[in-house]
C-alpha cells in the first residue's frame, strides 16, 4: 500500500530548462560548456557542490578558471541560475489536494546557490519564500544531506529517516538515472519525460 510520494524539484514541480545555463556559459565564453554540465552527466565538480563536499567560492572560482574570461561571481551565479524558471500554481494547487491523501516529500539535488534562487523566484511569485517546506511534509536537498540522487544511499537514508518501506513510495523523477537508482532498492518509481507530473501520478495512481 502507498503512503507516500517522494518527488524531485526541478524538471518536476519547478521548471527547469538546462540549455539556458548552458547558453549562459557560452556567452561568458565557452563553447563547449555542455561538454562539462548536462541533464544526463556532469563534471565531478557539480557532483560535489550538489553534496555540500565544497564551498560555493571553491565551485565559482572553478568555473572563472574554466571559462578563461574576465568572469566574476556574480556573472557564474546569473549564469549558473539560467536554468530555474517558474512554478505553475496548478502543481502547488495538486500538492496541496495530494496532501489530504498522502504524505508527500521532496528530494533535490541541488546547492546553496540555487535554493536561495528558486527560493528567491517563489517569493516572487507567492510572497512566501518558504512555499516548499510549507507544503511539503519534509524536504531533502542533497547538499544539505550530503548524499544525492542517483546513489542508493541517498534514497535508504530517506526511506530510514522517515520510517518507511520501499514499496510504500511513488517516487517520480525527470532524469531517468535518478528514476533507476531509486528502482534499484524497490521504490515505484517513475521517469517523467513530457512535464506533465500532474497527468503521470494520476495514471500511476489509478492502477
Amino acid at each position: 500500500m502507498v503512503s507516500a510520494i517522494l518527488f524531485d524539484l526541478g524538471g518536476v514541480i519547478l521548471n527547469l530548462d538546462y540549455n539556458k545555463t548552458i547558453e549562459a556559459f557560452k556567452n561568458l565564453g565557452r563553447e563547449r560548456f555542455d561538454a562539462l554540465y548536462s541533464q544526463a552527466q556532469q563534471n565531478a565538480i557539480f557532483d560535489r557542490i550538489e553534496t555540500g563536499e565544497i564551498s560555493i567560492n571553491y565551485f565559482r572560482d572553478f568555473l572563472i578558471s574554466f571559462l578563461g574570461n574576465e568572469v566574476n561571481h556574480e556573472m557564474v551565479d546569473e549564469a549558473w541560475n539560467a536554468m530555474l524558471l517558474d512554478l505553475p500554481k496548478e502543481r502547488i494547487d495538486f500538492l496541496r489536494t495530494l496532501k489530504k491523501e498522502y504524505k508527500i516529500y521532496l528530494f533535490s539535488n541541488t546547492n546553496a546557490i540555487h535554493l536561495r534562487k528558486f527560493q528567491e523566484i517563489i517569493q516572487q511569485q507567492y510572497a512566501n519564500a518558504e512555499l516548499l517546506e510549507d507544503i511539503f511534509d519534509k524536504t531533502y536537498y542533497s547538499h544539505i544531506i550530503q548524499k544525492r540522487k542517483p546513489n542508493a544511499a541517498a534514497f535508504e537514508y530517506i526511506l530510514k529517516d522517515l520510517g518507511l518501506k520501499a514499496e510504500e513510495v511513488i517516487f517520480i523523477d525527470d532524469s531517468i538515472q535518478h528514476v533507476e537508482g531509486a528502482k534499484s532498492i524497490g521504490i515505484n518509481a517513475y521517469h517523467l519525460i513530457d512535464n506533465d507530473v500532474i497527468n503521470l501520478l494520476n495514471e500511476v495512481l489509478e492502477k
